[in-house]
């Protein structure tokens, strides 16, 4: 293996080796939250020597199988992936995770703390602070169009939650 190659990934700007050791060095299963230009994907994943366990997985195309018709990547797809997500946790037999939003910036309110709101609304135990939560009117759409409001509400009763 050449010189500098080992660390690819970092050099690449891929993974954070420091974040990623003290995430795994607490032993509980990490829910990792990942965006693309496409879909929000929300997975709960257990370390493994031989490779990470994914656990239970959703996204924001599984929210859209359920009858989401906006966008999906926006603030409500995001809250509805993680509340999906964690309901397959729980499914599972898991009920705690760690965050894990990798390279993503955290914005107060932004759609990684929806997700997160998502996530802890559906059941799971993830250490969090409230004031990083979006408002409800972003999460529920209310802000883009009462269509987008009253659609959330019918796909999130159809996830189970109470929102």
């Amino acid at each position: 293996m050449p010189r500098g190659m080992h660390f690819s990934r970092r050099n690449k700007g891929i993974t954070n080796y420091r974040k990623r050791l003290a995430l795994l060095k607490s032993g509980i299963p990490r829910a990792v939250v990942r965006f693309s230009n496409a879909k929000v994907t929300v997975q709960i994943i257990e370390f493994s020597i031989k490779g990470d366990n994914v656990l239970a997985s959703a996204s924001s195309v599984d929210v859209a199988g359920m009858g989401w018709k906006g966008s999906k990547t926006n603030v409500p797809a995001a809250y509805l992936s993680g509340m999906l997500a964690a309901k397959k946790a729980l499914k599972a037999g898991i009920d705690s995770a760690v965050l894990d939003i990798g390279r993503i910036t955290p914005t107060a309110g932004g759609r990684a703390f929806a997700t997160l709101k998502g996530l802890v609304d559906g059941g799971l135990n993830i250490p969090h602070s409230d004031n990083l939560f979006p408002s409800d009117d972003r999460i529920n759409g209310s802000h883009i169009s009462d269509k987008i409001a009253a659609e959330f509400e019918k796909v999130s009763k159809k996830i189970g939650g109470s929102k």
